[in-house]
This record gives structure tokens, C-alpha cells and sequence, in this order.
């Protein structure tokens, strides 16, 4: 699939004038617990010294949809549709009411995850991929999609000495894939894992090995970037500050 990034993917949003879209979309995809999160705070805060306006958005954040998205996940009381069309509705929100707003002021919109974790995740519970990339093609075409790519033992790794506990949903304990959440989470990510892979090659992934510390993680991306806004200035490494001091 090649496109223009800020082109719609399908059918556009009524009275959107793309001429307008004057900012920066950048995606930061990847499984559950491989630091997505993390990165996106750095990279914000990276960019707005750099001088740049910049607004970081992320899943079930929607002034609409945000709330009922919580409360439904505290009950346990999605169903697999319920649940893609939700999000749907979720993100819908935020590109209407956040994200082309910000574009179209010039912003950098980060955004921690976007259609392809919808995507995925409709997938993982046996759904039909033409119908859900369907429903999601309102959606921009972002101008960088960096997909944080660690395999399931790391994750493993990163929740049991980062929280200590497995979650609910992210262990996909509605799909009924095992009895204890360890196992549903290894099931589930694996799934997430394939089915993000499938989808690489056709909306331009640029994959991130995320098996690494986070400040090498975020050195990867900083580098890639800058490439992309022409060259930002990039922190010394360790190394070459230590040396400067050192002739000071």
C-alpha cells in the first residue's frame, strides 16, 4: 500500500480540506508491555525542546468514548465486536476533535498506538481483517509508523518486574485461551504479534527491535526522526559529552 502520508486511507471525513494538514503523524505501534508509552513521553519531550508544538494522544482517550471504554473493561463486559467498534468509535473521536486539529496547527501528533492495534486486536479474536481495515479506513495515513517489535518472552519480562501482575484484557482472557493469565498472555500477545507482522510490509512499517534497553530504543528513533523533519539536533552520545568535558 503506498500513500501520501495525510491522505485518507478509504473515504474521507466529510469537510476535512487536506490542503489544511500542515503537522506531523507519527505512530508508535507494538504489542502490550514493549514501552510504547515510554517512548512516546520521551520523544514529546525531546521534540518540544527542539522547538515543536506538540500534542501525544493514545487509545480509549476520546472525550466520548474514553470513559464508557474504562468502565466496560473494569466490568469485563465486552464482547469481541463490542469491543473493535468501541475503539472504532474511540479513535474516530480523537482524529475529528484532537488529531486533525492539531495537524492542521502545525502539531506533531504522537500517537501511542492507532487503527493497526484496532486491527490486531480484531484479529486476535477471529475476526474478519477486510471488514475491520473497512470499518478503520477513515483514518489519516501517518507519516511514520514505528512498530516497537519484541518478542512474547520479553514482554513476559517487562510486566513481571514492571508491574508484577498480568492484566485482564491485555492477557485477552475473554478469548478463553487458557485458565491462569500467564499462559492467556503468552496465547494473546503471540497473536497480536502475528497479526501486527502481517500488516508490516502493507502499511509501511518501519520496525524497531524493542528487545533492547529503552535509551537504545529511543536513539533509534530520535535518528529516524530527525530524518524525517530534515534533520533535528541530536544529543551527544555518552561518550563524545565525556570527552568534551574531559578537554574542557
Amino acid at each position: 500500500m503506498n500513500l501520501t502520508p495525510l491522505q485518507f486511507y478509504g473515504d474521507a471525513l466529510p469537510d476535512v480540506d487536506l490542503s489544511e494538514l500542515q503537522g506531523k503523524l507519527i505512530v508508535i505501534e507494538g504489542p502490550d508491555a514493549v514501552g510504547r508509552t515510554t517512548q512516546v513521553e520521551r520523544l514529546r519531550a525531546w521534540l518540544e525542546a527542539s522547538g515543536h508544538a506538540v500534542l501525544d494522544t493514545g487509545m480509549a482517550r476520546s472525550a466520548l468514548a474514553g470513559k464508557g471504554i474504562q468502565q466496560a473493561k473494569d466490568g469485563n463486559t465486552f464482547g469481541p465486536i463490542t469491543m473493535t467498534l468501541f475503539y472504532a468509535t474511540d479513535f474516530a473521536d480523537r482524529l475529528e476533535n484532537e488529531i486533525i486539529p492539531a495537524l492542521r496547527a502545525g502539531f506533531v501528533v504522537l500517537t501511542d498506538r492507532y487503527i493497526f492495534s484496532i486491527i490486531a486486536r480484531a484479529i486476535a479474536r477471529g475476526e474478519d481483517r477486510r471488514w475491520i481495515e473497512n470499518v478503520a479506513s477513515f483514518a489519516l495515513v501517518p507519516h511514520v509508523v514505528y512498530y516497537l517489535r519484541a518478542d512474547v518472552p520479553d514482554l513476559v519480562s517487562r510486566v513481571v518486574v514492571g508491574r508484577g501482575q498480568f492484566d485482564y484484557w491485555e492477557s485477552g482472557m475473554d478469548l478463553g485461551l487458557a485458565k491462569d493469565m500467564y499462559e492467556s498472555f503468552v496465547k494473546y500477545q503471540a497473536k497480536l504479534i502475528r497479526a501486527l507482522d502481517s500488516m508490516s510490509d502493507r502499511y509501511g512499517f518501519v520496525t524497531i527491535d524493542a528487545s533492547r534497553s529503552p535509551e537504545a530504543i529511543f536513539a533509534d528513533l530520535q535518528r529516524s526522526i530527525a530524518q524525517l523533519f530534515g534533520g533535528l539536533k541530536l544529543p551527544a552520545a555518552p561518550r563524545a559529552r565525556a570527552a568534551k568535558r574531559a578537554g574542557d
